[in-house]
């Protein structure tokens, strides 16, 4: 999940629909849907797990530019380094808090709750950019928060103490994160989304070295076969493959395509964690889960209408 998603307003190509390319979207965000089931099976510490996704990401991303003869250069002003590397650091920060949600809480709850991102960025862009919160922006910012009220349970009693609560305070600041990843986004125009993302991605797991050298997470480390190959897949596949697929798709469809599809990413998750988990969501919790996702859909829809 996660990453840098709002790239895709980067480089989004103009022609037709391409089957190949819906492909190559839908299934990455299919791989992105299944990262809080994989998150489970690893009994390392969220720290690490970051440091280890944003390293291989990035080495995955650099080794296929090189393959594929782009320009591996980091050639870029001191300014735009600087802020790749902040934007890297928070969202390194953004993955421990979302990982330590998947702990303490369902993956379908720690999910909904991180996709509070687009409500929070769209309450603080009048702030930020200066641009006028419409009516009915306004409209879909008050259901998602009301649909957040419903799977949080505390109308119903449930998730509204101990572990649960924790998990979903932790998704919600890694959602707030994320805002803020985005938002710092939209001020780095001009650069090759793969160089960007490749950046940024080194740059996370550079960031979780010192939390890892302060913290005791590493005395609690224990490797086997299994650990180190779900590692591997959490870096290669849900990070560095991931993002190839997603990126390698936007020249063959539409900006508002992409905006829709990568919405499957949720609502896999969701699927996942009920079939192969087993984690209920009640119908309070249901009804809070479309009323989150449709107002971001929607919303994202009356965005591209203005």
């Amino acid at each position: 999940m996660i990453g840098i998603r709002e790239m895709r307003h980067i480089r989004v190509g103009r022609g037709s629909d391409d089957c190949g390319s819906m492909l190559m979207l839908v299934s990455s965000m299919l791989i992105f849907g299944t990262i809080g089931i994989f998150r489970r099976y690893i009994p390392l510490s969220s720290g690490f797990l970051a440091f280890t996704r944003g390293m291989l990401g990035g080495l995955s991303l650099i080794i296929f530019m090189g393959l594929k003869g782009g320009d591996t250069r980091l050639d870029l002003a001191p300014r735009q380094l600087a802020q790749l590397i902040v934007t890297g650091a928070a969202m390194g920060i953004n993955w421990i808090l979302l990982f330590e949600s998947y702990t303490y809480t369902t993956v379908a709850t720690a999910t909904l709750c991180y996709y509070m991102q687009p409500t929070i960025v769209l309450l603080l862009s009048p702030v930020i950019f200066g641009e006028r919160l419409t009516g009915k922006r306004a409209i879909c910012a008050g259901i998602a928060i009301i649909g957040m009220v419903l799977v949080s349970g505390v109308t119903g009693g449930y998730g509204t103490h101990g572990e649960d609560m924790r998990g979903i305070l932790l998704g919600l600041g890694a959602a707030l994160l994320y805002a803020i990843v985005v938002i710092m986004n939209k001020r780095l125009g001009g650069i090759d989304a793969y160089k960007k993302t490749a950046v940024q991605l080194l740059s996370a797991g550079i960031a979780m070295i010192p939390y890892l050298c302060l913290s005791h997470d590493r005395e609690a480390m224990g490797f086997d076969a299994l650990t180190v190959a779900l590692l591997l897949i959490v870096g290669i596949v849900h990070t560095g493959i991931a993002y190839l697929l997603y990126f390698g798709s936007m020249d063959g469809l539409e900006a508002q395509t992409i905006a829709l599809f990568s919405y499957i990413d949720p609502v896999s998750a969701l699927v996942f964690s009920s079939l192969l988990l087993q984690e209920p969501l009640s119908m309070a919790g249901m009804i809070g889960a479309a009323m989150i996702l449709g107002s971001a859909i929607i919303g994202e829809a009356w965005g591209r209408g203005r």
